[in-house]
This record gives structure tokens, C-alpha cells and sequence, in this order.
């Protein structure tokens, strides 16, 4: 998605089952190993290939270029800012080789030592690449967005199937997502079944948080990306392994922009907005707030220590999203949790109910 944040290369993404201590590498592929390209190769597993081919320019010189592809999507694209070699041969038999970089939509001439001057024009070069630059991202994106929809929807089915409540936690970092599954974990894991996807793009500290708390737990470190996908999600299940009529909790990596686009086959999003942050958060990021159905403000207890109004922070969100249903804790001391316990509860009766509607 963003050539900057990683979005939609999975390069350095890894799965660490903390009960087996077994790590997966993504590599940049799901599951399924499917070439969604317009050629097909006649086996299914990663590999890179290349492929070459010429140019030929108006003044009838050629040259070739080599393009090598790993298995990830992608659309034969080059710069057109190139370098190459290439004869030129004159009316008297002369002839003589240079290397020069040129735009190929411009035109240029040569001048050579006899005075004589020639031009080449590269216009026609245009008609080689395969879209314009503007459209093939936004064709990427879709492409990306669309495919993990499709796994989103596996993975919902999937759920369902087992009547396992998955709920997406997202937040800015520090917002206190870790520390609310804490202290949830201990305060119901004699009640219900619970199983955590912790997404960060390094280090197992926080799955490692969660297992001392008494939960099995995965860790997806994202590498470069900025957020968990589908993919991710169905690789953590099938290592987790929950158990049917369980709670699946999915800590986001910390960010309040992408995650919002990206569904992970979660029965609901929530948000988690600490009074440490401005009330202003869910007018800032729009998108995050109407994709939730749950705000948890987390650190109430911190409130006579910060300039935080909470009044204006939940009309803020219910300015984006009227619906969102809001609970305000604190995971430190446990103020609040009784409602978001009780809505969790309420969550897996319905869920429960549904099975068998």
C-alpha cells in the first residue's frame, strides 16, 4: 500500500507461537501460494523469475532490458529514467558507442566532432509500460485491499464456525491495549477461554506480558508494516489453535490509520483512547473511530493529573460515529471493567444464540 510504512509487503513479518517457541517467516506470501498475475506459471510455490526484452528507438537502435520478479504482485513498471549504451553510425562508416541516462519522455540530440547533428525521440516509449504510475497504485491498493478482504471473510467463516468471539483492539501506542488484556486476563480467565494475536513490528514483549498473565499467545512481528492483515491473522490462528466457544483478542500494532482499513475477520473493532491523549483524537482520525463499535477511554485514574475532558472526548467520538458505545476504565486499578466485562459476556451469549438461530 505505502511504499514508506511497508503497508502490503509482509518482508520480515514473522509468527512466533509463544508456547512452542516455533517461528514462521511470511515472506512477503500467504498461504495459499496463488499467482494473481496474467500469466501462469505451471507450479504452485514462491520463486522469482526474469524476463527480458528490447527497445527500439526511432533512429533504429536497440537495446534490451533484463527484469527480475519476486513472487509478490507486481506490474513490469520501470524507471524511465534509464541508462544504456548504444552505436551510432554515420553517412561516412564512422561508428561509436556511449553510455548516457535519459528520460524516455523527452526528446534528444547528439552532436558529433564533424559538426553533424542528430536527434531521437523516445515518445513512443510511453506505449511500453504497462499504465501510468498514478493508476497502477491505486490498482495495487485495491488489488491488496481486496484480497484481504476475501481472507477477512475465511477467516470470519471460520470463527463463526467454532464460536470464537474475535475482537480487534487498536489504539495509538501507549494507549494501554496490553495492559487492558492483562488485567482482563486475570480477571476472567476462570470464566472464559481466552487467546491473544499480539501485533508489533519487533520484539515478543508484550506476548511474553500476556503468557505471564495466563493466556496462550502469538506474536506477529510486522517488520516494516504498520498493521496486522487477514493473512497474518489466519497464519496466528492456525499456530493458536483456539478453542471453539473461546475469546480471541487481536492487539493491533499501534496506529490509528491503517489498521482501520484493513478487516481481520474480527466480530468488532475497539478503540482504546487514553486520557493521556487529546480529546481531539477521534476528529483527527476519523476513519478509526467510525470503524469501531467500542471506545474504551483507559487511565480514568490518571484524570486529576491530566487536562483531559471527557465529556468533549466521547461527544468527539459520537460526532463520527454515533453508534459507538463507550466504557471508561482503568486497567490499573480496574475502575469501569465491570461494564466492559459485562459486554464482553453479552458478546459470547449472542454469539452462542446465533450458532443456533
Amino acid at each position: 500500500m505505502c511504499g514508506h510504512c511497508g503497508c502490503g509487503n509482509k518482508r520480515g513479518t514473522t509468527v512466533l507461537n509463544l508456547q512452542t517457541g516455533k517461528e514462521i517467516a511470511m515472506d512477503g506470501h500467504s498461504d495459499d501460494h496463488s499467482h494473481d498475475r496474467a500469466h501462469h506459471h505451471g507450479h504452485d510455490h514462491p520463486h522469482g523469475h526474469g524476463h527480458s526484452h528490447d527497445h527500439v528507438h526511432a533512429d533504429g537502435t536497440r537495446h534490451g532490458h533484463g527484469h527480475e520478479h519476486d513472487d509478490t504482485e507486481h506490474s513490469h513498471q520501470h524507471d524511465p529514467l534509464h541508462h544504456h549504451s548504444h552505436d551510432h553510425v554515420h553517412s561516412d562508416g564512422t561508428s561509436h558507442k556511449h553510455d548516457h541516462g535519459h528520460d524516455h519522455h523527452r526528446d534528444h540530440s547528439h552532436e558529433h566532432a564533424d559538426g553533424t547533428r542528430h536527434s531521437h525521440s523516445h515518445a513512443d516509449h510511453d506505449a511500453h509500460e504497462h499504465g501510468q504510475a498514478s493508476d497502477s497504485v491505486v490498482e495495487l491498493e485495491t488489488r491488496i485491499l481486496a484480497k484481504n478482504d476475501a481472507l477477512a471473510a475465511r477467516n470470519r467463516a471460520w470463527l463463526s464456525g467454532r464460536e470464537i468471539l474475535a475482537l480487534n483492539l487498536v489504539s495509538s501506542p501507549g494507549a494501554g491495549k496490553t495492559t487492558l488484556l492483562e488485567r482482563t486476563i486475570r480477571d476472567l480467565k476462570s470464566e472464559l477461554r481466552l487467546y491473544v494475536i499480539e501485533g508489533d513490528q519487533a520484539t515478543a514483549n508484550d506476548a511474553q506480558r500476556i503468557r505471564a498473565a495466563g493466556a496462550a499467545a502469538i506474536q506477529v512481528n510486522t517488520g516494516t508494516g504498520c498493521h496486522l492483515e487477514a493473512d497474518m491473522v489466519a497464519r496466528g490462528l492456525s499456530e493458536l489453535k483456539p478453542a471453539a466457544g473461546s475469546v480471541v483478542m487481536i492487539e493491533n500494532v499501534g496506529n490509528l490509520v491503517c489498521p482501520a482499513m484493513f478487516d481481520l475477520g474480527e466480530r468488532a473493532k475497539v478503540v482504546i483512547l487514553s486520557v493521556t491523549e487529546g480529546e481531539d483524537k477521534p476528529l483527527k482520525y476519523p476513519h478509526m473511530f467510525r470503524a469501531a463499535e467500542i471506545m474504551v477511554l483507559n487511565k480514568v485514574d490518571l484524570l486529576p493529573h491530566v487536562d483531559f475532558d471527557v465529556p468533549t472526548a466521547i461527544a468527539n467520538a459520537r460526532a463520527v460515529n454515533p453508534e459507538i458505545v463507550v466504557f471508561q476504565v482503568s486497567a490499573r486499578n480496574g475502575e469501569g471493567l465491570s461494564d466492559w466485562y459485562d459486554w464482553l459476556r453479552q458478546e459470547m451469549n449472542r454469539l452462542h444464540e446465533a450458532a443456533f438461530a
